[in-house]
């Protein structure tokens, strides 16, 4: 494909649609292959699956084999999903919710999202949906932007509580977030700071692809 080529040297725009959700979304062929990005920043594929690839590599590919039933929370274009299927060989059942259905119309045209037997996409608020789930998951992964800001209920301890209880024995979050400023290094330590020392390990790694930090959560069988 000639426009694959050329993006090697320069990027290559090929859709691009205002969302009432994410603002602008962006389709571009970049260094060869297809990413999805919003005004300011990239939502899937490109540097978003590097970081979130690096926490997955971190819990242990030969662990989330293990794993029956992984919850995803915001979808966006859905490269985790193609790291597990693609690249880890994952086999078992994917719950992903996403608030943006306009997003997952994107996500199934130009990267065959729909075509993911095991991933059952839910159209939903991730803070309704965690509040009514009756299952529990292996790995709660947690995805979600509004271009570059992070939703404030995300880093509420009732939230995390919840998240947490949603976990089977040996179960894991893992928390993509952005730092852009002291004041989000100050929200990461409070956040780690309230997770319950006696039921779960933490572990930060910090400065990925520079401005992001993944917090990982296991809960001790």
């Amino acid at each position: 494909m000639i426009r694959k080529f050329f993006s090697y040297i320069i990027p290559i725009k090929i859709f691009k649609k205002k969302s009432a959700r994410s603002k602008m979304i962006e389709v571009t062929w970049a260094n060869g292959e297809l990413v999805l990005d919003t005004e300011n920043t990239n939502y899937s594929y490109g540097s978003l699956q590097r970081i979130l690839r690096y926490g997955l590599r971190n819990i242990g590919y030969e662990n989330i084999l293990k794993m029956n039933h992984i919850l995803l929370l915001g979808v966006a274009g859905g490269s985790v999903v193609k790291t597990l299927v693609d690249e880890i060989e994952y086999k078992e059942k994917i719950t992903g919710v996403e608030i943006d259905s306009e997003m997952i119309q994107i996500a199934n045209q130009y990267f065959n999202l729909n075509q993911i037997k095991q991933l059952e996409v839910v159209i939903d608020d991730a803070f309704e949906f965690v509040l009514k789930t009756k299952d529990r998951y292996n790995l709660i992964i947690i995805d979600i932007f509004e271009d570059t800001h992070m939703p404030n209920f995300l880093f509420e301890k009732f939230f995390l509580d919840r998240i947490c209880t949603l976990l089977k024995d040996n179960g894991y979050v893992l928390f993509n977030t952005m730092i852009l400023d002291e004041a989000h290094n100050v929200r990461n330590r409070k956040y780690i700071s309230e997770v319950n020392s006696e039921l779960f390990t933490t572990k930060m790694l910090p400065r990925i692809e520079t401005h992001n930090e993944i917090i990982i959560i296991n809960k001790v069988a």
